[in-house]
This record gives structure tokens, sequence and C-alpha cells, in this order.
């Protein structure tokens, strides 16, 4: 493990900058427009452009790749990104700003697409389950380190946009300089969405919805705390505390749906968002049970991506596992779109409160409608289930397809440990 985390830190290290430098920004922005006296349905557009820009780029992406080569498109998206974090306070008006976040959501995910790339060709097929651990915890800790680094700078000025246009900048270097040869790249073609429909209905519905949380949480949360008063110390307080949930609660809930019927885990992770949330919107006063509230809400609905991904494996043939991935994230992709767009409506409409329930409502559909499923299908004998293997709702089709190898490499060896003990 040592060997292989060691070869893979220049990645990781790299990854990790990126995520600083994203995660800081998508907060920023939201406290800045704020600041600025954008409106909420103005930010909320501005906040969904990232959104629009990731779901092309995912599909864009690795045509390019194909086209001119990992290392030309790593550096040039890294580049536009780098140059358009700067640009934000310069233009300080909605419309540009859309426009920018369009542009940061499509490099960000080519960029993405490429370094998962990289960080899969550097490890063998017995360590990539742990890499792929080792990546999505970079990932959190890089988003929750983001909101340290905005509690202790100005949101007016601008260093705090000069800071992770640098990190970006720095990010190149671990990435570019790593020894780790340029891979060959190929992802599976999809199944198609009404193929995926039929066998999973559960695993669709959830990841729209899904989709709408995520970006909701994400994009929508300064925002929240801009309405509701909060300082900026408390509003990146807020912030990581989802992140950290996410952190805390991934790995018990992955192994309770591993022995348990997968649609109840299901139900009971978005009843329990559901209600984190319906306490968020009663309790709004209360800063500690607000910030309680974000902590639960933020466990629950991260490990749910992973958990519909599993459900919907524990109905395919592994040979098709990692082409569902494609649909499955394009699907999480358009409802994150419109997430922050009618989140925005909302919170214009009666108020802060408004980022809450949103939220009720889509948990509330995905635990409603996994109720309803359990009536329409028998369960799976759990001995019959596919491994549940952690993924970030901000990764792409790349670490999405090696997160389905995982989980066919794990079925396999479960079955030849209960063979060996048969025998």
């Amino acid at each position: 493990m040592r060997s292989v985390l060691s070869s893979s830190s220049p990645l990781l290290l790299g990854i990790m900058l990126l995520m600083i430098g994203n995660g800081l920004q998508g907060t920023l922005l939201g406290v800045r427009g704020v600041a600025e006296g954008f409106s909420t349905w103005q930010i909320s557009i501005v906040m969904s452009g990232y959104f629009a820009g990731f779901l092309g780029g995912s599909q864009a992406a690795p045509l390019l790749i194909r086209r001119v080569g990992h290392v030309r498109v790593f550096a040039a998206l890294a580049s536009f990104i780098s140059a358009a974090l700067i640009l934000f306070p310069v233009v300080t008006d909605p419309w540009v700003w859309t426009a920018l976040r369009v542009m940061l959501g499509f490099c960000f995910s080519g960029v993405y697409v490429t370094a998962e790339s990289w960080l899969n060709n550097s490890t063998t097929n017995e360590m990539r389950g742990k890499v792929l651990s080792a990546y999505m915890l970079v990932q959190t800790v890089g988003i929750i380190v983001a909101q340290w680094i905005l509690s202790q700078g100005d949101p007016s000025g601008y260093v705090l946009f000069i800071i992770p246009s640098v990190l970006v900048s720095v990010s190149f270097a671990p990435i570019l300089l790593s020894i780790s040869p340029t891979p060959a790249f190929d992802t599976s073609k999809p199944l198609s969405l009404v193929a995926l429909f039929r066998i999973s209905p559960l695993g669709c519905i959830g990841m729209f919805l899904m989709g709408g949380v995520f970006a909701s949480q994400m994009a929508m949360a300064a925002v929240y705390g801009g309405q509701a008063g909060f300082s900026l110390g408390q509003i990146s307080a807020f912030v990581a505390a989802i992140y950290v949930g996410a952190l805390v609660f991934q790995l018990p809930i992955g192994w309770i749906s591993d022995h348990s019927d997968r649609r109840l885990v299901i139900l009971g992770a978005a009843g329990v968002g559901a209600l984190a949330c319906l306490l968020g919107t009663m309790f709004a006063q209360n800063y500690l049970l607000v910030l309680s509230a974000g902590f639960v809400a933020g466990g629950m609905a991260s490990p749910l991506y992973s958990l519909l991904i599993a459900h919907t494996n524990d109905y395919l043939d592994p040979e098709d596992m990692a082409a569902s991935s494609g649909g499955l994230i394009f699907i999480n992709g358009v409802g994150a779109v419109g997430g922050p767009l009618i989140a925005g409506w909302l919170m214009g409409v009666t108020g802060a409160r408004g980022y809450w329930l949103f939220q009720v409502f889509l948990l509330g559909g995905v635990a409603l409608y996994a109720l309803w499923r359990m009536t329409r299908r028998a369960a799976i004998s759990v001995e019959d289930t596919a491994s549940y293997v952690a993924v970030m709702p901000s990764s792409t089709p790349v670490a999405a397809e090696v997160a389905q190898e995982v989980a066919i490499e794990m079925a396999e060896e479960e079955a030849q440990d209960a063979a060996s003990q048969e025998g």
C-alpha cells in the first residue's frame, strides 16, 4: 500500500490542490454575490452554470483526450481555470460570472477526467480500491481545507480569488512532472438511458433527484448562510460540516448496505436526511442545530450517491456495470443543473428556509420512491448483491468506472472465498 501511495502521491497532491481551489471559489462566489447585491435568482443562475459546464465537459473531455492527448488537455484546461478564477472580481456582473462558471465547470470536468485516468493507470488491480479510497479522501479534505482558508480572508477583496488561481496553477507541477506514464484512454460505451431505467428505476430516479440535492448543497449553502445572516466564519463552518458529514457516514452506511436490503438503507438514509433538513427549517435561529442539520444532511446525501450505483449494480451482469456508470452520472448531472435554479427560486419566494425545503422535497422523494419500489420487486439475496464502493458526487465517469471495476473484483473475491470454504 505504501509503495502504491508513494507512486501516486504527486497525483493525489495535485488533485488536493485542485479541490482546494475549486472548493474555495464555489463558496466564495456565493458570499461575494450576496455582498455585490445580486438577487438570489441571479446567484442561482451563476451557480448552475458550473454544473452545466461540468456535464458538457464530462461528455467532451474523452474526445479531446483522444485527439490531442492527456498532457495537452490537462495543461490547456487548467490554464483556463487559473485565468477564469482571477476574472471574477474584475467584472462583477452576474451574466459574466455565469459564463465564467460554465467555463470552470467544463474545464474542471476535463481536468478530473485526465487526473483520474492517470491515477487509475498508476496502480495495480489489487490496490485500485485503496487508491480510489485515498482519492475520495483527498477530494473531501481539499474542500474542507478550502472553507478554512475562506474564513481567514476578506471576500470583498481580490486575495481570495487569487489564491485558488495560484493553487490550480501550482497543481500542474506534481501531476505533469509525475513519473507515471501517460495512460491509454478508454471508457466503456454507456447503456442507453431507456435500458438503464428498465433495469433500475430507483437507481435512475434516485440519481436524478440526488443531483439536485448535491448541487444545492455545493452551490447554494453559502448563499443560504448569507441570507440567514451568518458571519463569514459561520458560513465556512456550515459548508465544511456538510463535507465532514459525508466523510464520517460514508463507510458505516456502506457496510450496512452490504449486509441488508439496499433499498431499505436508501429509504433510511434519504428519510434521515429529509428529517435533518426539516429540522434545519424549523430551528433556523439556532446556529448549532443548523450546523448539525448540515452535517447530517451531507452525511446522508453523499453515501446515497454510492448506494444508488451499488443498487443498480445489483441488477446488472458484471460486464455491464462499467457501462452503466456513464448513464447514471449523466442523469445525476442533468438533475444537478436544475438544482441551484429551483433552490434559488424557492429561496427568493420563501427566504433562506427555501434552501432546506428544496432538499426536504428531494430527499423525501427518494425515500418515498424507494418505499414504493420495495412493493414492486422482491429484494435480492444479500449474498447476490454487488459490493458498495464509495464514490464522490463530484467524480467523473472515469472514477465511476474504476469504482465499478473494484466492485466486480470484490464480488469475485467473495465468490472465490465462499467456494473455497464450501470445498
